[in-house]
């Protein structure tokens, strides 16, 4: 749920402890209620990313995705790469191939073939135009026996889904294990599990979390999952050309570029972060789909016109409790 800025005399709840790292090319915000169990809470964040990056990054060769592209048949992977790939299908069969795992090396000739902070800000023009993803459907799954086959010349690309589902296993975990209610923040892909604070947690819609702290509205979270999404941050030039992160799968390019921010509210990270990565691809059609799905959200044109759906509060402004955790849409 979330919810505007909390009106007085009710505040936002006091955060027992806040700590925040570098990990999976993003600021990764950590928030407990109960300072005691912060440093527990962290080394099960580090662990949880540690896990997701071993599994599933496309910037370390030793990584467990890697073993997919080197044999061409059926590989027996671990129970994190299996979930990770399932729900990153499960989110293409969902959005209508909007949000597709297979863009992978079409995100790699668009120039995004390693970790952001050294990718050229300036670089020639491309070489090839951008060509289609293969599509979700080609990537062959056995449950039964928790193995992955790719075809030849397929690569994916589980960075937006995985850090999403690192959120949302990190923040279960942090609850389970201390009793705390946690928040926690990848690069604009925000879980909470346990209690919350009174009031919620107070969160900031920022498009850049080092921007300053009253660049964007406030909302208060009490559970599930809030995600945003944005065309502006990881960008770069190619022969003059501005290009971005986020592909449509169809084309192989980067999404037009309609929308600069969009922010999500759902049941989970994960189904979030589908919604407010799809809206990007989608366009002008986001506002009336993510009405069709019911979900909150906050769609920012290029021009800064604000759009609002599925009850999304007004802009909040309230900062009487506890100073607001910037959520930023840098991924």
């Amino acid at each position: 749920m979330v919810t505007g800025g909390a009106p007085a005399p009710r505040r936002l709840g006091p955060v027992g402890g806040v700590t925040h790292l570098r990990a999976l090319g993003t600021t990764v915000t950590l928030a407990v209620d109960r300072h005691r169990t912060l440093a527990e809470a962290e080394d099960i964040l580090r662990d949880e990313l540690d896990a997701i990056d071993r599994a599933c990054s496309r910037f370390r060769s030793d990584s467990e995705i890697w073993s997919l592209y080197a044999h061409g048949r059926a590989v027996r992977v671990s129970p994190l790469l299996h979930q990770a790939v399932v729900v990153a299908l499960t989110v293409a069969e969902r959005t209508g191939g909007a949000v597709d795992p297979t863009v992978g090396l079409a995100v790699e000739a668009l120039g995004y073939d390693r970790d952001f902070a050294a990718v050229a800000a300036l670089g020639p023009a491309l070489d090839t135009a951008p060509t289609a993803a293969p599509g979700w459907w080609c990537v062959e799954l056995d449950h039964r026996r928790r193995t992955i086959r790719l075809p030849p010349g397929v690569h994916l690309d589980l960075g937006a889904t995985a850090k999403a589902l690192a959120a949302d296993r990190a923040a279960q975990r942090i609850a389970s294990s201390t009793g705390s209610g946690a928040l926690v923040s990848a690069g604009g892909d925000l879980a909470v599990a346990g209690p919350s604070p009174p009031g919620g947690w107070a969160v900031t819609i920022a498009v850049d979390s080092t921007g300053p702290l009253g660049s964007g509205p406030v909302v208060a979270v009490r559970d599930g999952g809030l995600a945003s999404s944005s065309t502006v941050v990881r960008t770069w030039h190619r022969g003059g050309r501005r290009l971005h992160h986020i592909v449509d799968p169809a084309t192989g390019d980067s999404a037009s570029e309609h929308w600069r921010l969009v922010s999500v509210a759902a049941a989970s990270c994960v189904d979030a972060n589908a919604a407010s990565t799809a809206a990007i691809v989608w366009g002008e059609r986001a506002r009336g789909r993510l009405e069709a799905m019911g979900l909150p959200a906050r769609l920012v044109r290029h021009d800064g016109a604000v759009v609002t759906v599925a009850g999304w509060p007004t802009d909040g402004t309230d900062r009487s409790g506890s100073p607001p955790m910037p959520v930023d849409a840098s991924r």
